[in-house]
């Protein structure tokens, strides 16, 4: 695929329409923890409870599984009535037992050197215990909350005894159980990142700013619903939109291909590049958008992307009562189809760049540096741009569920005018940094050529973000936001 569009200094520096305002969205209203992190937070807890209630660190730990990590909780209930929060929570003033002498096993009846007990007093061999705990551990996070072995017993098995008498597989196991719980008990503060093989959480402050959140696995997510980022859209017509692309699966299964033919020659075209704008392989050499097939240059001398506006086909026809609700129904499917296609498209687009500014961190960047003759460190607008490309594909993207529940359909044609020259500024940044950045490769061209496509590159990456900015805060303000001509 090749590309047509021409920069222009002039036109790019023009304002794109939105008053500056100033960026309160950018205050980071969350802290991103690691595993470590997580336990560093358990250990603090465990030593104030065991501080604060004069008890040991594995009575603290019970309390705090009990509680679910609910500090404030546990003071007020301990001092409230410690007797009876013992005998709840199953810690006995009684220490644990061990009995070296020949004694009878209370569940294998046989007699054994080592007999143990929690504070209740009651003796199993220590391979009976490491059975019981292992099997306990196995079955999944309820091995916490672990009893004595007798049926009648509730006292606590504390982390001594897991650290005592299992593995140290079964170990790793339980560890993992118990930094879990302390996340997912505070699940109003603190979350897991979504992202499959992440062990990072979020410590989240939930009284200020967006619910935009970026893990350092560089999955961005919503605090909220958890599902990936959104904005401009709520989680509401978030979730509406899921729904009805499940619902709606067998109906548009069609997109979903790989290739679309040529409009001109009608050759399969597979897309390869994450550009809207394709190019049919010689001799044919047609320009076309790869979303409504039309020529490029149907899209207007500033690339406005006329097929993000959906429009309905009316045909003057007089139908029966079943014709109409059929009509009815095609004339829905249709429409939902427009603006699925274009959800979909910018979502497979943000995929592919993704893949790309990984393949141009791991290995294009050092063979750019080394033919250019400069560090990497110079070379950083480029993954600057990526990433702005892969931000605003996120965006454009949800812009179109935005579209398809707009209430307000007097403001339609405004709302697709702003997504048209979003579509278009983001169309001429991912062209320019994933195109006309192949020329420098071979090292060939001028390095004076190299530095006006730095300073292109640049300008169009401020750009974009800048309205891309302001675009999502028009559109989560219901398009109330100030306008001025650019």
């Amino acid at each position: 695929m090749d590309s047509d569009d021409n920069y222009n200094d002039d036109e790019e520096e023009a304002d794109y329409g939105f008053v500056e305002e100033d960026e309160d969205d950018s205050k980071v209203n969350y802290i991103v923890l690691k595993e470590e992190d997580v336990r560093k937070h358990q250990k603090d807890d465990i030593i104030r409870v065991s501080t604060v209630l004069s008890v040991t660190e594995v009575e603290a730990s019970v309390l705090l599984l009990h509680y679910h990590w609910n500090v404030s909780k546990i003071d007020d209930e301990w001092f409230a009535d410690e007797e009876r929060v013992r005998i709840t929570v199953g810690i006995l003033k009684n220490p644990v037992v061990v009995v070296t002498n020949p004694y009878r096993c209370g569940i294998c009846f046989d007699p054994k050197d080592m007999m143990v007990s929690v504070s209740c007093g009651h003796l199993f061999c220590s391979t009976c215990w490491n059975l019981y705990i292992r099997i306990s551990i196995n079955d999944g996070p309820r091995c916490l909350m672990l009893k004595c072995p007798e049926l009648s017993c509730s006292a606590a098995v504390g982390l001594d005894m897991v650290e005592k008498l299992v593995s140290e597989e079964d170990k790793k196991k339980f560890y993992k159980y118990f930094v879990r719980s302390y996340v997912e008990d505070k699940k109003k503060k603190m979350k897991w990142c979504p992202a499959p093989g992440c062990e990072h959480a979020v410590d989240f402050d939930a009284g200020s700013g967006s619910y935009d959140v970026s893990c350092l696995c560089s999955h961005r997510f919503c605090w909220n619903c958890t599902e990936e980022a959104h904005r401009p859209v709520d989680c509401d017509t978030v979730a509406r939109w899921m729904l009805k692309n499940s619902a709606e699966a067998e109906n548009t299964d069609w997109l979903l291909a790989n290739t679309k033919p040529c409009p001109k020659c009608n050759r399969a075209i597979e897309k390869n590049q994450g550009c809207m704008h394709m190019t049919c392989s010689p001799p044919c050499g047609h320009q076309f958008c790869w979303i409504c097939l039309k020529a490029w240059t149907s899209h207007g001398t500033r690339g406005y992307f006329a097929c993000n506006r959906y429009e309905e086909v009316k045909k003057d026809v007089k139908f029966n009562e079943a014709e109409r609700k059929r009509e009815m129904a095609k004339q829905l499917l249709d429409r939902y189809t427009h603006y699925y296609e274009r959800w979909l498209s910018n979502h497979l687009a943000r995929q592919k760049a993704m893949a790309d500014l990984k393949k141009l961190q791991l290995d294009n960047l050092k063979k750019l540096s080394d033919i250019l003759f400069t560090s990497e460190t110079q070379l950083e607008f480029i993954t600057e741009a990526w990433l702005q490309i892969i931000e605003c594909r996120r965006v454009l993207e949800w812009t179109y569920a935005y579209g398809y529940y707009l209430p307000d359909q007097g403001k339609q044609v405004f709302f697709e005018y702003l997504q048209g020259e979003a579509d278009s500024g983001l169309e001429r940044l991912h062209v320019c940094a994933e195109k006309e950045l192949n020329v420098f490769y071979d090292g060939k061209v001028p390095s004076e050529d190299f530095k006006h496509f730095q300073t292109k590159l640049t300008d169009l990456t401020i750009i974009t973000k800048t309205y891309f900015a302001n675009l999502v805060k028009a559109l989560e303000n219901g398009l109330n936001e100030c306008w001025v001509d650019a």
